[in-house]
């Protein structure tokens, strides 16, 4: 097995869509949800909705048909099938919820190529209605990582136990990919050794364009799914051949400007934004 630990980010990384908005707009509840997103916070709001959808009789075969449509480029199942036959150890940390996931990635034939899944736990209970639930319980306590991270999830804190356990040796590498405002706090906390893949013009890039000295691991941009299967097979070929890759300050493009900015100083930032009618 390659000494490498690749961490998938999951809505608008692996698939190509916010898999909550696609699931609320294609069976039809996007104006509910919008009335809705004002009033309480958004793991609580898919949870609710699940509710609203089961009184409109939509069932869980319904979502689940619903999620099987959502975009998953054949390039993303490409790499991720290649990296998982090259060895490496897949893992996705995401704030989108287990049902969504594992029904996505069954339909695409991709369970067995990840070893562990976080995100937000969800089943179907009795009535056959599918609940959600927060992975952190923020109404009992707060994870400590408010600056990016929405209340119900800080995936920093999901990288230090990786770090704490599958990286203890010290031989292992990570190689980070993720979009949004939440894969900022978990990038932060990569070595130097380890490769972060943001998206381009994405949050997590802006981010990182702007605060590019709080980012220890080598930053490789990518923007669709074709630079998502090269670079990503590129750098997991460099690790296990030896083969070195480029300096980081070259990978990002000239118009990800490195202009540092004081976090602090930065206006607060939502966990996502309100539902358009055309989620993806």
């Amino acid at each position: 097995m390659a000494d490498i630990v690749v961490i998938f980010d999951f809505d608008k990384t692996i698939i190509d869509c916010d898999s909550d908005n696609w699931v609320v707009d294609d069976l039809g509840a996007t104006d509910l949800f919008n009335q809705l997103l004002p009033t309480m916070p958004w793991n609580t709001l898919m949870d609710t909705m699940m509710k609203e959808l089961h009184l409109q009789g939509r069932t869980i075969h319904d979502i689940a048909e619903a999620l099987k449509k959502a975009p998953l480029h054949p390039k993303i199942i490409s790499a991720i099938k290649s990296a998982h036959a090259l060895g490496c150890d897949l893992r996705i940390v995401s704030d989108a919820n287990l049902f969504f996931i594992e029904t996505i990635l069954k339909h695409h034939g991709l369970t067995d190529c990840f070893s562990e899944i976080n995100t937000n736990p969800s089943y179907v209970d009795e009535v056959g209605r599918l609940r959600i639930f927060p992975h952190h319980d923020f109404k009992t306590s707060s994870h400590g990582c408010g600056e990016f991270c929405p209340p119900n999830m800080c995936k920093g804190v999901v990288i230090e136990r990786i770090k704490a356990t599958v990286l203890a040796d010290g031989k292992k590498r990570v190689i980070y990919l993720g979009d949004g405002r939440g894969d900022f706090c978990p990038s932060t906390r990569l070595r130097e050794q380890d490769y972060v893949m943001p998206r381009k013009d994405y949050p997590v890039w802006e981010l990182i364009c702007s605060n590019p000295s709080l980012i220890k691991a080598e930053i490789h941009e990518w923007s669709n799914a074709d630079d998502f299967e090269r670079i990503l097979l590129h750098l997991i070929n460099s690790i296990i051949f030896g083969l070195g890759t480029t300096s980081s300050s070259s990978l990002l493009s000239s118009d990800c400007k490195y202009q540092t900015i004081t976090i602090s100083a930065q206006e607060p930032l939502t966990p996502r934004l309100a539902a358009p009618r055309i989620a993806c």
